[in-house]
């Protein structure tokens, strides 16, 4: 990133930030010195954040304007990161005029500028109402005095980004896929470190101010070359059928079965994709000589890299916890490109004494619970060319970062707080398993234990689905025999 030495004696505020550009912006702006404000609509969201204690946490609702002064006093610059992610009628209407309110507020409160992401497309052509919302928000922000920077970007090449996503899963879970129209159309796709670096050097930059600045990566390419880039970047072999009879809707429907995506959502932002989103005015390669994009093929690679263990954790901070005492939840859900199976138990002991339970787990001690399925796993793994569980652990209950453990590898332990474990036995993708230990008011802790698994094309996705009855009656038998373990101790 470049140098931002004068922001960091800025006040800043990020609006946002449970949202991958504003949770992705926030910390390299406190790497830079920055003072950093964040609001939030519900502030018990942000628990668990590594950055929590470092920021100024305020509550505000840019469809409430009442909420608003108090968040902007004080502030210099303000990253306006909101739009409407779901469909319906009004989301248009809601967008700007909370655009309109935050704009009005700022000018109240003497803020000094505004840097809006927004979105890219040829405002002479008939855009969708997404895409159209998307410019006329940034718009309304201008209503105000408040001079604004407005970055527009097409798809963005980062895990957690709407669009990118669609196409990544479509591509891992479709060997053969029929095709509408606008998997033809062309697109500029830049990767999310590109698109951070343009937020975080307009700060410096004030050639920028007042400006509508397009973004895009090095190349233009089709969502058809997305989905074979992609395919490349993984060793997935995929076939293409175009047919000119796939409507948005059905297509919206299609994404909702294949993907994650619910089609509430997939339906707006299919519409956008009959509409060409390219950079057509260089400013940005003016205004920032520095920044140099990268193609997709690179950006793709560096997304994927999410999934190494050593940078996937900020993936994970947003893991669901239950707010009802007593109970065993079971969570399966899907977040950052991940399947994620979470369980829960409240436990009457110390967190010392849980994290002594689960970091005891493999070797002679085994895994507590249908020690015949692990054993049978471990050969078949054997079997097949893997590390099976003949590695057995180092040491019957310290772990360190490093350690084998069976057919697992330690990659991050926390003293009384965390222990998270790799595959490394034969799977269709990378896998993890994750336990936690976190205190409780009432003197009691709670035990949280998730499974992770990002598959590789459609075979791992059937794995998954396939093994998750077994997988369901194993973990949660080993968090009851935990809990029991760690009581015991106590």
């Amino acid at each position: 990133m470049n140098s931002i030495s004068h922001a960091a004696s800025q006040h800043i505020l990020i609006t946002g930030v449970t949202g991958y550009i504003g949770g992705r912006l926030l910390p390299l702006l406190l790497e830079a010195g920055c003072k950093v404000r964040v609001m939030a609509r519900d502030p018990i969201r942000l628990q668990g954040r590594s950055w929590l204690e470092q920021v100024d946490v305020m509550q505000g609702d840019v469809l409430n304007a009442d909420t608003l002064d108090s968040v902007l006093a004080g502030i210099d610059v303000a990253y306006y990161l909101i739009h409407s992610m779901r469909g319906g009628e009004d989301f248009h209407e809601r967008d700007i005029q909370a655009a309109r309110n935050f704009g009005a507020a700022a000018e109240r409160q003497g803020v000094k500028r505004i840097i809006y992401l927004g979105g890219l497309g040829d405002t002479t052509t008939e855009l969708s109402q997404h895409l159209r919302s998307r410019q006329q928000t940034g718009d309304a922000l201008r209503e105000s005095a408040v001079p604004v920077t407005e970055f527009r970007a097409g798809v963005i090449v980062g895990s957690g980004s709407l669009s990118f996503e669609m196409i990544r899963y479509l591509t891992e879970r479709v060997p053969i896929m029929i095709c509408p129209r606008w998997v033809f159309t062309r697109i500029q796709p830049i990767g999310i470190r590109d698109t951070l670096e343009y937020l975080v050097s307009a700060l410096n930059t004030p050639e920028s101010v007042g400006k509508i600045i397009e973004i895009g990566g090095a190349e233009i390419i089709t969502y058809r070359d997305m989905m074979f880039g992609y395919a490349s970047v993984r060793g997935l072999r995929r076939f293409m059928i175009p047919i000119p009879l796939l409507t948005p809707r059905l297509s919206s429907y299609w994404v909702h079965w294949v993907t994650p995506i619910p089609s509430d959502i997939a339906g707006p932002l299919i519409e956008g994709l009959r509409n060409e989103v390219i950079v057509r005015d260089d400013q940005a390669r003016k205004i920032f000589p520095n920044i140099q994009p990268m193609t997709f093929a690179v950006a793709v690679s560096q997304a994927l890299e999410q999934l190494e263990a050593s940078q996937v954790e900020t993936s994970w901070a947003d893991a669901l916890v239950s707010s009802q005492p007593n109970k065993i939840p079971a969570v399966l859900s899907t977040h950052e490109g991940m399947l994620l199976e979470q369980r829960q138990q409240f436990v009457k002991a110390t967190p010392d004494s849980v994290f002594r339970a689960f970091t005891s787990l493999g070797g002679v001690n085994g895994w507590l619970y249908f020690n015949w399925a692990w054993y049978l796993r471990g050969l078949l793994d054997r079997l097949v060319g893997g590390v099976g569980l003949r590695r057995g652990r180092r040491h019957p209950v310290d772990v360190r970062v490093g350690d084998a453990l069976d057919f697992w590898r330690v990659e991050a332990v926390e003293p009384n707080k965390l222990l998270r474990l790799r595959a490394e036995m034969k799977v269709p993708g990378l896998a993890w398993l994750q336990f936690k230990a976190e205190p409780l008011e009432d003197g009691t802790t709670q035990l949280t234990q998730i499974a992770f698994f990002a598959p590789k094309g459609l075979f791992g996705l059937l794995y998954w689905y396939g093994l998750y009855p077994l997988h369901s009656l194993i973990f949660s038998g080993m968090i009851r025999k935990l809990a029991q373990r760690a009581e015991g101790q106590s």
